[in-house]
C-alpha cells in the first residue's frame, strides 16, 4: 500500500535538465543513459512556452550544503517523453564555483534523497542515497559514493526495498522505513482462496489518497551500518502496529531524526485507526531510546497535528511543527520547542500570524530558522530563543519569490551560516541559491534551465491588490502574455486555487503553470481570495462553513477588478480549478451571472452530501463543511454548506464545461466528476470528460500531461478563441 505513494512523492521531487547529457548510451545498463532534452530549431525559433518545452525544463531535487559550507548536493532527472520516465542521478558543485558541478552518479537509476554523511570507518565524507539501481523491477535500496563520484556501492539488500533513511550523525547506525505486513484483509489470505479477489474491511480508512488499505504499514527499523559489510541487526522498533511512520499519505522522512549523539530516534506517529483516524489529525512525536528500547509519547494532550522534529545541537531540546486543533489540517503551524529533561514547552512563533516550517537549528542552539509564508511569498525567517527573554522573530529575507526550502551549515561550529535554499518564480522553476544569513541577499549558483530561459518568451507577472466586498485588500498575480500588447484584447482566466486552504505563492508549478497558460495567449487571474494562507489565521480560518460566500465574492471582485482593463476581452473569459478550485468552477457555472464562456474542472466536489460519505479523511469535510449532511437539520453550518452545494444548480448551467478526473483519486473521488458530466450532458452543456485510468488527484506522468495540457488548452481554445 505505502511503496505507490512514496513513489509518487519522490517523483514529484526529482528533476529534468536541458540540453543533452552526454556518456554511453543504454538504458538499464551501468553506462551513463544518454537523454536528448535540447529545444529543437523550431522551438528556439517559436520563443514559446509549451508543455513540450516544460518537461525539458530541468526540475531540481532534493539538496543540501556540506557541513564545511563549501560544496552543495543535489538530485536531477531528466526524462523520456517516448520512455514515460525520468532518470535521475546526483551531482556535487562548490557553492563559489557554479560552472563546476560534477555527475557523481550515472543516469541509470532512480538515485534520490541524498544527503551528505561519514564514512562509519574511515571518518571521511560520503553521499548516502537511495537507489533502484540492479535492472527492471529492482527494489529500492542504501546507496553510498565518495563525494567525487568513486567507490559507488549498495549497504542494504532488504526484501521488498525501503522507503526511506538516515544516517546517524557518527555514521555507524540508520534507520530506515519498509513495508510491513501486520494483518490481511485479503479474501485470498482469510479464507485460504488463492483465486479469490475480495478486500473485506470492518472500518474507515479503508482506502488513504490513492490505494486501498492492505494491511502492511511503514514502519521504522534501527540497524549497524558498517561500509565493508553494509546494513545489519535491522530491528523493527514499533513491531505489530498497525500504524505508519512517517504518516500516510506522503510519508516524508523529515518526520523522523536522530539526535546529535545516535542514541535517540524522533518520529511522526499518529496511532490510530478506523472511523478514530478518519476523523482526527491527532499524529503526535515519539522518542525511541536505542539503548532500552522504550518509547515515549512526547506531545500527549497536544490534538492536531505534531510533526517534523529536530534535535538541537546538544541534544537538550527538540523544535517542531504543531498544529492546535485535531480536525483542521490547515490550522496555523506553530513552532514549538521542548526542553527534553523537564519536559517543557514553549510556543515560540506566539504572536507570529504565520506558519513556521522547514526548522533548522543554528550552531550554538539560540536559534531556529525557518520558512514562512507572507502575502503570497515564501520567506526565510530566524527565531531567537534567548532565555532571558521573549522569542522574537525577524523575517530575514523580502521579494516576491518563494524559498521552498533551504540547509545551513555553521563551518567549525561558529556563527557564520553559509545556507543555501531552493528559490522559484511564477517565471522560474527551482534553482539554488546561496543566502546572506545577515541581510537576506542571494546569489543564484545553479542555471539548470538556462537554455530554456535564453530561447523562450515569458509572460509578465504583475502584483495587484484588490478590494473585496467587505472592505478588505485581496493580493491578486497577473499574469500577462509574452509580448502583451495594452492596446490589444485578451481572451482571461479566473483560476481558482484548491486546497482549500493553499497560497497563490510565486512557487513553480509543473501542471497548472501560470506562465504556460499565459504563453497560449491568455491573461491569467490569480486571486489570494478568503482561505489561503500567509495573510494571517483570520483570513485563512474564513472560508471553513463558508464555501460558497466571501471566497466566492473574492474570486468575482478579481476577475471584475482585472476586466475593467481595456486589454481583458469580458466576451472570452474562462475559469479552471482543480480540487476545491474545482467545487469552485462547478459553484460558479451556476453562480457567476454568466461572466463565463467556459469552464474547466479537475476532481473537483460537485455532490457534497456524496462527497462526505465518498471520500476518506473525514475530519476534512466535517470541519470545512461544519458537520455531516445527517446532521441536518439543526447544525446552521451544514445546513447552509448542503444547501449551497454545486449540484443544486445545475439548472443554472449555461456555458461548455471540460471535467477531467483520476481513477486513483480517493479523496475526491472520480464519481464526483460523472456525476458533473452526466448533469452537464443531460442538460445539452456542451461538455467532455478526460478520464485518466492511471493518475489520482493529480496527474504526475509525462505523457499523461501531455494529453492534459493539449486537453485543457484545446478546450480554452476553442472557446475563447
Amino acid at each position: 500500500m505505502k511503496k505507490l505513494m512514496t513513489a509518487i512523492m519522490l517523483g514529484a521531487a526529482m528533476c529534468s535538465g536541458c540540453g543533452t547529457m552526454t556518456g554511453p548510451s543504454g538504458a538499464g545498463s551501468a553506462e551513463n543513459v544518454v537523454l536528448d532534452t535540447a529545444l529543437t530549431d523550431a522551438e528556439k525559433q517559436a520563443r514559446v512556452f509549451t508543455p513540450e518545452v516544460m518537461w525539458k525544463m530541468g526540475r531540481l531535487g532534493s539538496a543540501s550544503v556540506s557541513a564545511d559550507g563549501r560544496e552543495v548536493l543535489y538530485a536531477l532527472t531528466y526524462y523520456n517523453m517516448e520512455e514515460n520516465r525520468g532518470y535521475t542521478s546526483l551531482w556535487v558543485m562548490s557553492v563559489g564555483d557554479p560552472e563546476g558541478a560534477r555527475q557523481i552518479t550515472t543516469n541509470t537509476g532512480k538515485d534520490n534523497s541524498p544527503v551528505w554523511g561519514v564514512d562509519g570507518s574511515t571518518g571521511e565524507r560520503c553521499v548516502y542515497f537511495l537507489s533502484s539501481r540492479g535492472g527492471e523491477g529492482a527494489a529500492q535500496q542504501l546507496w553510498t559514493v565518495r563525494p567525487d563520484g568513486t567507490g559507488l556501492r549498495r549497504l542494504s539488500e532488504v526484501e521488498g526495498g525501503i522507503t526511506g533513511f538516515g544516517v546517524s550523525p557518527k555514521g555507524d547506525k540508520v534507520w530506515y522505513t519498509a513495508d510491513v505486513q501486520v494483518d490481511s484483509v485479503s479474501s485470498a489470505d482469510i479464507y485460504g482462496m488463492p483465486k479469490s479477489r475480495a478486500l473485506i474491511y470492518d472500518d474507515l480508512m479503508e482506502r488513504h489518497w490513492d490505494t486501498w488499505e492492505d494491511g502492511a504499514y511503514s514502519h521504522i527499523f534501527v540497524a549497524d551500518l558498517d561500509p565493508a559489510t553494509g546494513v545489519s541487526n535491522a530491528r523493527d522498533i514499533m513491531p505489530g502496529e498497525p500504524w505508519d511512520a512517517p504518516t500516510a499519505p506522503y510519508f516524508e522522512m523529515s518526520e523522523v531524526a536522530w539526535n546529535g549523539a545516535g542514541t535517540q530516534i524522533a518520529y511522526t506517529c499518529k496511532k490510530m485507526t478506523g472511523y478514530a483516524y478518519s476523523m482526527s489529525t491527532d499524529s503526535d512525536i515519539y522518542l525511541y531510546d536505542l539503548s532500552d528500547g522504550s518509547t515515549r509519547n512526547l506531545t500527549e494532550g497536544m490534538p492536531g497535528y505534531d510533526k517534523y522534529p529536530v534535535f538541537s545541537p546538544d541534544d537538550s531540546r527538540l523544535v517542531w511543527q504543531s498544529m492546535e486543533r485535531a480536525r483542521n489540517e490547515s490550522d496555523k503551524d506553530r513552532l514549538f520547542v521542548m526542553d527534553l529533561a523537564t519536559g517543557a514547552k514553549t510556543y515560540v512563533t506566539d504572536g507570529f500570524d504565520y506558519n513556521a516550517a522547514n526548522l533548522r537549528w543554528s550552531a550554538d542552539g539560540q536559534s531556529v530558522y525557518f520558512i514562512a509564508p507572507i502575502e503570497a511569498t515564501h520567506q526565510i525567517c530566524r527565531a531567537d530563543l534567548s532565555t532571558d527573554r521573549v522569542p522574537t522573530i525577524t523575517v530575514l529575507t523580502a521579494g516576491d519569490h518563494d524559498y521552498t526550502d533551504f540547509s545551513v551549515a555553521f563551518p567549525s561550529g561558529g556563527d557564520r551560516a553559509v545556507m543555501v535554499a531552493t528559490k522559484t518564480t511564477l517565471q522560474m522553476a527551482p534553482e539554488l541559491f546561496a543566502v546572506n544569513a545577515a541581510d537576506g541577499t542571494d546569489t543564484q549558483i545553479t542555471f539548470i534551465n538556462k537554455e530554456i530561459y535564453d530561447h523562450v518568451d515569458m509572460g509578465r507577472v504583475q502584483k495587484r491588490w484588490v478590494a473585496t466586498t467587505d472592505g478588505k485588500r485581496m493580493l491578486t498575480w497577473v499574469v500577462l502574455p509574452p509580448n502583451f500588447d495594452s492596446t490589444k484584447r485578451y481572451p482571461t482566466l479566473l483560476y481558482c486555487q484548491g486546497g482549500p486552504q493553499s497560497v497563490v505563492s510565486q512557487r513553480w508549478s509543473y501542471r497548472w503553470n501560470f506562465e504556460l497558460m499565459a504563453a497560449q495567449g491568455y491573461v491569467v487571474v490569480a486571486p489570494n481570495r478568503r482561505g489561503l494562507p500567509s495573510f494571517g489565521q483570520e483570513w485563512l480560518d474564513q472560508i471553513s462553513g463558508d464555501y460558497s460566500g466571501q471566497n466566492i465574492r473574492d474570486y468575482l471582485s478579481a476577475i471584475d477588478d482585472v476586466s475593467r482593463e481595456p486589454w481583458v476581452d469580458t466576451d472570452r473569459r474562462g475559469c479552471v480549478g482543480a480540487s476545491y478550485g474545482g467545487y469552485s468552477t462547478f459553484y460558479l457555472a451556476g453562480h457567476s451571472d454568466r461572466r463565463f464562456r467556459a469552464f474547466i474542472a479537475h476532481c473537483g466536489m460537485f455532490n457534497l452530501e456524496s462527497f462526505y460519505g465518498e471520500t476518506e479523511e473525514l475530519w476534512f469535510p466535517t470541519n470545512d463543511l461544519g458537520g455531516a449532511y445527517w446532521e441536518r437539520p439543526g447544525n446552521r453550518v451544514a445546513d447552509r454548506s448542503y444547501a449551497h452545494s454545486p449540484h443544486l444548480a445545475v439548472n443554472d448551467w449555461y456555458a461548455p464545461i471540460l471535467i477531467i478526473t483520476g481513477a486513483k483519486d480517493f479523496r475526491i473521488p472520480f464519481t464526483q466528476s460523472l456525476q458533473a458530466f452526466t448533469a452537464a450532458r443531460a442538460h445539452g452543456i456542451p461538455s467532455r470528460l478526460v478520464y485518466f485510468e492511471d493518475e489520482g488527484h493529480q496527474v504526475f506522468k509525462p505523457q499523461n500531461s501531455l494529453v492534459w495540457n493539449r486537453e485543457f488548452f484545446g478546450w480554452l481554445d476553442k472557446y475563447l478563441k
